[in-house]
Order: C-alpha cells, then sequence, then structure tokens
C-alpha cells in the first residue's frame, strides 16, 4: 500500500484529489494539512512514502519552502508538487529542492495516479506540458539580467517575494495586512521598475537572484 499525505489549503480540493487517489486499492491517504508548516509536521509524525503538495498555501508557510525542508530532513519521503502554476521556473526551484514529481491541476485521473507510482519506483514525473516548456527554455539560454532590485522598496521587495512564491494579491493582503488595492498598486509599480511583462518574468528573476532563499 503506498502511503500519501496531501497538502493544499482548500479542504475540497484535498477532497476531490483524495476521491481520485483512493479509487486505487494500493493507494491511501493517510494524512491530509493545509499549509507547508504542516505538512513538514505530518510528514515527520506519519512518514509517509509520498507528499503531494501544492505551492501557494496561505496564510502559512508556502510550498516552495516546504519542499526543501522536507526533501532535506525526510529524503524518504518523495514529493509531487501539485500546481496550478504551468511556469517552467517553479519547475526548476522545486526540482532542485528535492520535488520528484510537477504535476498541473488540470491534468488527468491516470497522470496524477502515474505520477505517484512513478516516483514510488524511484523514477520522477514531469507534466508533459511542463516537459516541453522546460525543454524549450534550456534550449534557449539565458539572458543576461542587470536590472536591480535595490531600486525597489522594502514593501516592494517583500511582495515581488510572495508573488514569486504563488501567492495571489488577497492571500498577500492578508499576510502583511495591506487592502487588495494597495497590493496591486505596489505590484504595478515594481513590475514598471523592473520591466516586468508576466509572472513568468518575475519568477524567474527571483530565481536568478535567490529572492525565494530569503
Amino acid at each position: 500500500m503506498i502511503r500519501i499525505v496531501l497538502a493544499d489549503d482548500h479542504e475540497i480540493v484535498r477532497s476531490g484529489f483524495k476521491m481520485i487517489l483512493e479509487q486505487e486499492s494500493d493507494l491511501t491517504v493517510i494524512a491530509e494539512a493545509a499549509d507547508g508548516t504542516q505538512a513538514y509536521a505530518v510528514v515527520a509524525r506519519e512518514r509517509p512514502d509520498v507528499l503531494l503538495m501544492d505551492i501557494s498555501m496561505p496564510p502559512g508557510q508556502s510550498g516552495l519552502v516546504a519542499c526543501e525542508q522536507i526533501a532535506r530532513d525526510f529524503p524518504e519521503t518523495r514529493i509531487i508538487i501539485l500546481t496550478m502554476f504551468a511556469e517552467p521556473e517553479y519547475l526548476f526551484y522545486t526540482l532542485r529542492g528535492g520535488a520528484s514529481g510537477y504535476v498541473l491541476k488540470n491534468s488527468t485521473s491516470d497522470e496524477l495516479i502515474g505520477s505517484v507510482r512513478a516516483v514510488v519506483e524511484g523514477g520522477s514525473y514531469i507534466h508533459p506540458k511542463m516537459a516541453a516548456l522546460l525543454t524549450k527554455q534550456l534550449a534557449g539560454g539565458n539572458t543576461k539580467d542587470d536590472r536591480s532590485y535595490q531600486q525597489l522598496s522594502n514593501r516592494e521587495l517583500e511582495i515581488l517575494q510572495l508573488l514569486a512564491k504563488g501567492y495571489t494579491n488577497r492571500e498577500i493582503s492578508e499576510l502583511i495586512f495591506l487592502s487588495v488595492k494597495t497590493v496591486e498598486a505596489h505590484r504595478a509599480k515594481l513590475y514598471k521598475k523592473l520591466d516586468f511583462k508576466t509572472r513568468a518574468d518575475l519568477v524567474s528573476y527571483a530565481l536568478r537572484h535567490k529572492l525565494l532563499d530569503v
């Protein structure tokens, strides 16, 4: 029996994935968590075979941070990132942090189940769409980036880090006690200062400058 822990801040999402997984006779969900801090504690207690974990889980610790900590302290537990974020930068970061799989939430049931079995057998699983994006990005090479985040205010830098970790404007507003409109204004300013066009630009920049490690 493959023992699984589900970590996602939405109970209804956990329930849906649990239903899918437990239709298989060899899969069982033994515990759930609502953020990265809870995920770490549950893994420490249960020592599951697989942890299926989202990236953005406010108001607690994000999956990006928890992934590296859990992979370091409990290497016997295989980590699969289960997310809606299709940017290759997140894939790079989580694989570097110790994840064995990266599955998009719009995947089929067979893809989700297959990813669990693949990592338990010692392999890895990357959603086909992500694998294609990864190949394209690697083929494109790296470009020089001399834009300095020092020009940002402390608040803008804080918001940049949270955005790069996968939090939405509303989630950030709850974390740092600002209105959503104020967060949106700070976001617009930092996008303009650093000439970002997309979230992928922001995530790539944050990774290159090691801002997610702060």
